[in-house]
């Protein structure tokens, strides 16, 4: 017959507990490396900082943005994308004061799990208005962008002045090259968009390598949840690019 020492107890705990804490570790291990994968891969969080994108997508929307199915479909004419500026887009950020590390720290790790969007600042987001090799025209007679001679009726999603139905009142006329896109955004007379930056050693057009991936879905606030529509119908009857 044998009897527990007095620490007998104390140590089976000890050893309880220290199971507990490693399994607790790996599992938010698993989970991190799992959110990193989908982030980098699958799908990423943006939230959007300006009004380019009005009535489609308001400032301080959250969205979220399908990396994986465009890398086998490609993009689409009336697709909502994000992009990293490709120089030039955007103004230099302002210097803030470095936050204390741990601050630094919690915000790299949210950031890792797709929970933070800290990178968002570096990206924008717009609509696809012409695909590589599109001969994209603006304006018609009634005020409509034309693409390889096609007019487009964009008034289904276009955020204008009250009274206003010209498409844009810059005028363009570029054809896009391979392997870029033609981006507005749906709040024209508020964005800074490809026709704005045409003077640009771009031409205004943004790589494909710079796309991250289609925006499907806006997450917050709760009273906006819902699908991010592509208007794919006003493109319908656009030809293919001689």
């Amino acid at each position: 017959m044998t009897t527990d020492s007095p620490s007998a107890p104390t140590s089976r705990r000890r050893r309880g507990f220290l199971t507990f804490l490693r399994d607790v570790l790996v599992i938010i291990l698993i989970a991190a490396l799992v959110s990193f994968v989908v982030k980098t891969f699958v799908v990423r969080s943006f939230y959007i900082p300006s009004a380019s994108m009005e009535r489609t997508l308001l400032i301080k929307d959250r969205i979220l943005v399908d990396e994986l199915t465009p890398r086998w479909t490609g993009y689409e004419r009336g697709d909502v994308v994000v992009f990293k500026d490709p120089g030039g887009w955007l103004e230099p950020a302002p210097q803030k004061p470095a936050a204390p590390p741990l601050v630094q720290a919690v915000d790299w790790v949210l950031n890792v799990v797709g929970i933070s969007a800290t990178d968002a600042q570096d990206h924008l987001v717009k609509r696809v208005i012409g695909l590589p090799g599109d001969h994209v025209v603006c304006c018609n007679a009634l005020g409509q962008i034309t693409i390889n001679g096609a007019p487009i009726d964009e008034l289904g999603y276009l955020n204008l002045p009250e009274g206003d139905t010209a498409a844009s009142n810059d005028p363009f006329d570029v054809v896009v090259p391979e392997g870029s896109l033609w981006l507005l955004g749906d709040n024209r007379d508020r964005s800074r968009d490809a026709r704005a930056h045409q003077d640009l050693p771009s031409g205004g057009f943004v790589p494909l390598d710079n796309v991250v991936g289609k925006a499907f879905l806006t997450t917050w606030p709760l009273n906006r949840m819902g699908t991010i529509d592509g208007h794919h119908d006003t493109f319908n009857g656009v030809p293919d690019p001689e």
